[in-house]
């Protein structure tokens, strides 16, 4: 039996986050920092560089017209929202070495990606959150399985095997097995890269958002893109979708069928082009 910290100190050796996005970390939380500065710490990483530029002129921000510089792109965004493009950028990245044998890492971000996706669409058809905040979130909620896998994936496999089985709740079958569940894990792990206190709140109160205190909205809207997520190929995903939904969750969005099939529509419509942008060797 492991804790969440137990694990991600195992993951740490393998597993961290570029100098550069440290940088950017630190100016974001300067209040004496400028754009300018922020602009440079990410020219100074040249794949950050050619990413930050590739994300801002898609699909996924849709700015008239194109952005041609850093400069431009921070101008335009604010260094909040180009610090959470950076980190999902970077996250992906950094496990990019990890290859776990029992993921099929693409259909893994993949899943990632669709969830963040259905999160964002979720935030702005609510007009709740922050959007692009929620969709790195959304990115990110899934992380504590990469964790589980390369740390303990024998234990990882069966927690697996025994949910499909005996049809109960992954990470109720996981805290059995494995002393912890995925979302303990994820918290722990963004916790440990000291990202931004609200990720780990999201991410570690995603399977009972009513625990994410001042984060409890975010927490709810990635639990609903993780059952949006779940049934995704299911003959009718949105009713299913209500019927699995926490029911604080379902009070708190307000969520209706209308709603979820415009969230859903509005995912895949953009899935498949910023799928390219995060895994673009594989997408």
């Amino acid at each position: 039996m492991s804790s969440a910290q137990e694990l991600v100190a195992c993951i740490e050796k393998l597993v961290s986050l570029p100098a550069a996005y440290h940088r950017i970390r630190q100016l974001l939380d300067d209040p004496d920092s400028s754009t300018q500065q922020m602009a440079e710490a990410v020219a100074s990483d040249a794949g950050m560089t050619a990413r930050v530029l590739r994300v801002v002129n898609s699909v996924l921000y849709g700015f008239p017209g194109k952005v041609e510089t850093v400069s431009r792109a921070v101008t335009l965004m604010g260094m909040q929202q180009v610090h959470d493009l950076v980190l999902g950028s970077v996250v992906v990245g950094a496990f990019s070495g990890i290859r776990p044998a029992q993921t099929d890492m693409l259909r893994f971000w993949k899943d990632g990606i669709y969830r963040g996706l259905l999160a964002r669409a979720a935030a702005r058809r609510l007009g709740i959150g922050n959007p692009e905040r929620i969709f790195v979130e959304g990115l990110l909620a899934d992380i504590g399985h990469l964790v589980m896998f390369q740390v303990t994936p024998e234990a990882a496999a069966q927690a697996r095997q025994q949910s499909r089985l005996s049809k109960r709740p992954l990470h109720e079958v996981e805290q059995q097995i494995i002393g912890c569940h995925f979302a303990e894990v994820g918290a722990a792990l963004v916790s440990a890269w000291q990202l931004p206190g609200g990720f780990a709140s999201a991410i570690g109160a995603q399977l009972t958002p009513a625990l994410g205190g001042a984060h409890t909205t975010e927490a709810a809207l990635i639990h609903l893109a993780n059952q949006m997520v779940a049934t995704r190929d299911l003959d009718a995903p949105d009713e299913d979708t209500l019927d699995r939904l926490d029911p604080l969750s379902a009070i708190r969005l307000e969520i209706d069928l209308e709603h979820l099939a415009e969230i859903r529509a509005r995912a895949e419509e953009e899935s498949a082009a910023v799928i390219t942008l995060f895994c673009p060797a594989q997408g």
